[in-house]
């Protein structure tokens, strides 16, 4: 115990301007406040045209906008949720998922510093979490809320708003200290354990969809890429000292790499989901889970360039930066060079799904892509200017959110709790 909390005061310092300290703050001020300024891993960029300044006012600006919009007060005292303002699917109830409640905590605890109410949202934001279990596993939530502050029918979970929840908890650990009303690093742990229990396949290492898919689940080997976290992986590897998370970024990285050599080997894009893990991975068919697009790179898989990056950028791997690079040569050449010409979907081989669809949860992930090599500055730069500047009329709880999250990484503000950056 002493050896690792030992390591818990030398690795929470993990920004390369500032100093988190391991101790409280006597007025419960944050460790890590925004801006951060990481540096990280040699070789790779940010945008250049504009100054460190502007990039920092871009996400602040964007943020006040994002928080006043979507961060809802819930019908209980001291909660807070994160409002889905378009349909799920054909339901019109939605106004909550938990994908969006992990995108709440994340944003507040990386905001902190900016945003004086950031702890308290963030609280308001658990508290609804956790009144909203999953009937399965209690520690995870279910998936959806609907008018009346109530969970959906389904009540069982998605592996993306766990992950991103249990992040959160660790950033707010590492934030605020866990000596208050809430301890956020015994809750973090209590949920990474629940996560490997009930969304992990440990058969084969990897992500399941929810902990729904059993093993008597005809779902049991198939995943969602977007899941694969690669920096929520280590740092829940650092906070629990165990090591079965080094075999999930493992196996991550393996189907990334057979879909992309046997798929997809002109383009280098991923499906939204991906089946028989147990056996060779191949995209979903069509209406697998969620639509026709579901073995495409559409709405769910448009995340995967953010996540690579982000481990590229925060430990310098190796596996991100070559999945990347094949991503990145073809959108350049796709775009014509022009962010605008990006379009919200495409099939494995590049043809557009709908060519008169457009949204930030693309452009945005593809702008943090293209942070992974000098080669692409002027792409990079030109993404920047794109996405700072644009406020699609299409876009809303998730496009917007997706752009939040890019423009913190963008601006060279993304960090991982007890993770130590690649470039200090």
């Amino acid at each position: 115990m002493i050896k690792r909390q030992w390591l818990f005061i030398v690795l929470c310092c993990i920004c390369a301007d500032c100093h988190c300290i391991a101790a409280d703050k006597p007025d419960g001020a944050p460790r890590c406040p925004f801006p951060q300024h990481t540096r990280y891993a040699e070789g790779t960029i940010k945008p250049d045209n504009v100054s460190q300044q502007q990039l920092d006012a871009a996400v602040t600006a964007f943020y006040d906008v994002w928080k006043t919009n979507y961060i809802v007060a819930g019908s209980e005292p001291q909660q807070f949720y994160v409002l889905v303002n378009d349909p799920v699917g054909t339901d019109r109830r939605t106004i909550c998922v938990s994908e969006g409640q992990g995108y709440g905590l994340v944003i507040t605890a990386f905001m902190a510093g900016h945003d004086p109410r950031a702890r308290e949202l963030f609280d308001g934001l658990f508290r609804f979490y956790r009144a909203h279990p999953s009937r399965i596993n209690s520690r995870l939530m279910a998936w959806k809320q609907i008018k009346g502050g109530k969970s959906s029918e389904d009540a069982d979970s998605a592996s993306d708003g766990d992950l991103d929840i249990a992040f959160g908890l660790l950033l707010a650990d590492t934030q605020w200290g866990s000596r208050g009303e809430i301890n956020y690093r015994a809750e973090a742990l209590s949920n990474i354990a629940a996560i490997k229990a009930d969304e992990i396949n440990r058969r084969t290492w990897s992500v399941k969809l929810g902990d729904w898919a059993s093993r008597r689940n005809r779902k049991y080997y198939d995943t969602r890429p977007s899941d694969f976290m690669f920096d929520h992986f280590r740092s829940f590897r650092a906070v629990s000292g165990d090591d079965d998370w080094l075999r999930v970024i493992d196996t991550s990285y393996r189907v990334i790499s057979r879909i992309q050599q046997e798929h997809s080997p002109s383009t280098g894009l991923i499906p939204d989901f991906v089946t028989s893990l147990n056996e060779t991975p191949v995209p979903a068919k069509p209406d697998f889970l969620e639509g026709p697009q579901d073995g495409q790179y559409y709405y769910n898989s448009c995340r995967v360039p953010f996540r690579l990056a982000v481990d590229l950028l925060l430990t310098g791997e190796p596996r991100a930066k070559t999945a990347l690079k094949k991503i990145n040569t073809w959108i350049v050449a796709a775009a014509g060079g022009k962010p605008a010409n990006i379009r919200a979907g495409y099939r494995l081989d590049g043809k557009k799904i709908n060519p008169d669809d457009v949204s930030m949860a693309f452009t945005a992930c593809f702008a943090v892509g293209a942070m992974s090599d000098a080669a692409y500055q002027e792409w990079l730069n030109a993404l920047w200017d794109n996405v700072a500047a644009s406020d699609l009329p299409g876009d809303r709880y998730y496009g917007r959110s997706l752009k939040m999250l890019c423009l913190i990484a963008l601006s060279g503000n993304w960090w991982a709790p007890l993770q130590p950056i690649a470039g200090k």
